[in-house]
C-alpha cells in the first residue's frame, strides 16, 4: 500500500520497435535496483537481457543509487554498433 512519503519513479526500456515503461511508487530510501525488481519491467524484455548501463535521466547510475521523487529509470540495451564508426562509415559513403 502506497502513502503519501512514497516515491513515483517511472522504469523504461525501448528498443527500435518498442518502448516499455512501468510507473512504481517506492518507500524513501529505496534504489535503482529496487525499482526495476518492483516494477517487473523485466518480465516484458527478452529473455536473458542484461543491460549495458543504468541511467536516471540519461546519466549513468548504479543499481544501488538512491531514488528522488518523479526519477526516470532507463535500462540501456548493447550498441550493435559504435556510434562513431556509423558516422565514419556515412561519411565515406557520401560523393
Amino acid at each position: 500500500m502506497s502513502t503519501p512519503e512514497d516515491l513515483r519513479i517511472s522504469v523504461v526500456y525501448c528498443d527500435p520497435q518498442r518502448q516499455f515503461t512501468r510507473e512504481v511508487q517506492v518507500e524513501p530510501g529505496a534504489t535503482v535496483g529496487d525499482a526495476i525488481r518492483l516494477s517487473g519491467i523485466r518480465d516484458s524484455l527478452p529473455s536473458g537481457f542484461e543491460p549495458a548501463g543504468i541511467g536516471i535521466f540519461g546519466r549513468l547510475v548504479q543499481p544501488s543509487a538512491r531514488l528522488h521523487d518523479g526519477d526516470r529509470v532507463e535500462l540501456y540495451r548493447p550498441l550493435k554498433v559504435d556510434p562513431k564508426q556509423a558516422r565514419r562509415k556515412r561519411a565515406d559513403d557520401q560523393p
